[in-house]
């Protein structure tokens, strides 16, 4: 059974990656790194459907930069008693508790209109080639037809403490980084965020303790777009 010592510490972690609470670990950052946002997550998402062409959830992985990666493994090793796949598994369910308070970061449209969001019951968190993985299965509300409809999301932190952007390579966007799950005839694109001047403005000068207003996170956001004949 993990120590109350443990468990604080998987807390802490999770609470600092999460951008939902305050940036814990931005004292053990250097100074030179300082520029807002701290920090990114590299993501990738699949539609899900089901057997009727609906769109059923959007299942997400997020891809913790390097750094953090390192800090969150590495305390996740130490001590006697460590063992960094049971401090995972804690780390995953305070992720997913504190993402829940944010709507999971996450909004999603059908044709323009908002769809409300599940409950997130299937989620880990695991370590790959020295990078923290996060993994959920976000369901939508209720499954919603793509025939003929735009489905849209985006993904992002409100205070935009971290960027999010879906995993790419020499600034290109990864064929994997949205796919579709089933034989629809649909188009797949990510568009890119195209934020005012002043906003960038705004972004930058956030001091290193300070976390941009609510909402200011979604206008850096890149938007998934899949649209269905």
């Amino acid at each position: 059974m993990k120590s109350v010592t443990q468990k604080a510490k998987t807390r802490w972690l999770a609470q600092g990656l999460m951008l939902a609470v305050s940036g814990v670990l931005i004292s053990a950052v250097p100074s030179a790194a300082l520029a807002h946002p701290h920090g990114w997550i590299d993501l990738s998402v699949e539609v899900m459907t089901d057997a009727d062409g609906n769109a059923t959830a959007l299942h997400q992985t997020w891809r913790m930069d390097p750094f953090y990666s390192l800090v969150v493994l590495e305390e996740l090793s130490q001590g006697e008693e460590a063992n960094l796949d049971e401090g995972l598994d804690h780390l995953a369910h305070e992720i997913r508790d504190n993402l829940a308070a944010q709507h999971y970061f996450t909004e999603v449209r059908l044709n323009g209109e908002r769809q409300a969001l599940g409950e997130v019951t299937n989620y880990t968190a695991l370590a790959r080639n020295g990078r923290l993985h996060f993994m959920f299965r976000l369901p939508l509300a209720k499954p919603q037809p793509l025939k003929e409809s735009e489905l849209t999301y985006q993904v992002f932190d409100p205070t935009y403490y971290l960027e999010v952007v879906h995993e790419a390579e020499d600034n290109t966007v990864l064929d994997e980084a949205l796919t579709l799950r089933g034989e629809y005839d649909c188009t797949l694109n990510v568009e890119p965020a195209d934020p005012d001047p002043e906003l960038i403005m705004r972004a930058t000068m956030l001091d290193k303790d300070e976390q941009g207003e609510p909402g200011l996170g979604r206008h850096f956001a890149e938007t998934g777009v899949v649209a269905c004949r």
